[in-house]
């Protein structure tokens, strides 16, 4: 399974913020469309990512208000990405290694969506229930005629 299936599943909304936006307003938008993060786009290049892990830091730092920061001063300019063909093993992998909650997808410098680690664990959840299903559909149509080998490996 690649990130381009869950795209696929999540849909096309997108929740961007320019980096020079007040975390105010950020925060405003995140609470308001109940999301968790929020893509930092400037001059249509993705320059960071905002999460509720830099918001809770920057109102602790800024002694429980948020004051008149910028998303720029709290924001990851660094953010773990993928592609829309990045295998979600790997996905899993990277987010697990920097504890990351969400993932930008690119393709080349467009932004085709956020996967979030949900959205992974959701993503294996499926694929474990589907061949579950599988495996019990497979063993329920076993065919009576057949008989199973002997122990000692004699019929």
């Amino acid at each position: 399974m690649k990130v381009v299936d869950i795209l696929r599943v999540k849909g096309g909304t997108l929740f961007t913020v320019s980096p020079d936006e007040t975390l105010a307003r950020a925060v405003t938008t995140m609470a308001e469309s109940d999301i968790g993060s929020l893509v930092v786009m400037e001059h249509g290049d993705l320059v960071g990512m905002l999460t509720f892990r830099e918001v809770i830091a920057a109102v602790v730092k800024n002694g429980g208000s948020v004051g008149t920061l910028t998303v720029r001063t709290v924001m990851d300019d660094h953010p773990l990405t993928c592609t829309p063909e990045t295998e979600i093993d790997e996905v899993r992998r990277m987010m697990l290694g920097r504890h990351a909650r969400y993932m930008p997808a690119l393709n080349g410098r467009t932004l085709m969506g956020v996967i979030s680690f949900y959205d992974v664990a959701k993503a294996v959840v499926d694929s474990q229930d589907f061949e579950n299903r599988m495996l019990k559909a497979y063993i329920r149509d076993w065919p009576v005629d057949q008989e199973a080998p002997a122990e000692d490996g004699k019929t």
